[in-house]
């Protein structure tokens, strides 16, 4: 990580709670130093377990959360946490050496809201959480009522979809793309499009991965999943 330079100073994320799971002291010692810093109310663990522990205690508003953990990973925690009602909205940053394509594929379809790759600079870390934080408050209001279309259900208050009465169990970051196509029928979106609205700019992701994203929303729509279109050399539409 190398030494540190120019701390990020005091600003008004005092009342952001954030939860560090980080097992290398070196890296957990450099982020909580940072947070603090930078205003953030910072608990910091070492395990998947500990970190379980404590979102059964307390609030948290974002989790910054390492891949290769002791015990139990960072990949089954988001599973648990985005499958769990109770920690589904809490947007998670996977932290992670791993920069591979396939890697980052995984993050996304377990609904992490952010990959970030080791090393880091911890204000370029600062600043993508809190576009995580921003986007979350931007992308549906209380006031967002129900939206059905194609006999679909969706319901961004609750983050739930139903097909014909029958519930769809999908990821925060799937039912982002669901809702983001499902609002405006006919719209083609830019797989850059695609990227920017649900993760922001600069996000590590490649076309590829946002393929393997609707393959997986298609499937877990089974026969709705038609009414998602593809628009070849261009990106992707729901069915008007």
């Amino acid at each position: 990580m190398g030494k540190l330079q120019n701390p990020i100073m005091e600003s008004d994320v005092a009342k952001t709670k954030v939860l560090v799971v980080e097992d290398e002291k070196d890296i957990r010692e450099l982020l909580e130093y940072n947070l603090l810093k930078a205003g953030y109310e910072v608990t910091a663990v070492m395990s998947g377990e500990e970190a379980l522990q404590r979102l059964g205690a307390g609030r948290f508003d974002l989790i910054l959360l390492d891949v290769m953990l002791p015990g139990m990973d960072g990949f089954e925690i988001c599973r648990r946490l985005k499958r769990d009602a109770r920690t589904s909205r809490i947007p998670i940053a996977i932290l992670t050496a791993k920069s591979e394509d396939t890697d980052i594929v995984v993050g996304l379809e377990l609904g992490a809201d952010d990959y970030i790759v080791k090393p880091f600079s911890p204000s370029v870390l600062i600043a993508r959480m809190r576009a995580v934080l921003r986007r979350k408050q931007e992308q549906i209001g209380d006031d967002a009522s129900n939206l059905t279309v194609h006999e679909l259900v969706i319901d961004p208050r609750r983050f739930s979809v139903s097909y014909r009465d029958r519930p769809i169990d999908l990821s925060t970051t799937e039912f982002r793309l669901l809702y983001m196509l499902a609002r405006k029928p006919g719209w083609v979106f830019s797989r850059d499009q695609i990227i920017s609205a649900l993760h922001g700019d600069d996000y590590p992701v490649t076309d590829r991965s946002i393929d393997v994203q609707i393959v997986g929303l298609r499937k877990k729509l089974g026969e709705a999943g038609k009414h998602i279109q593809t628009v070849r050399g261009v990106g992707y539409r729901f069915r008007e």
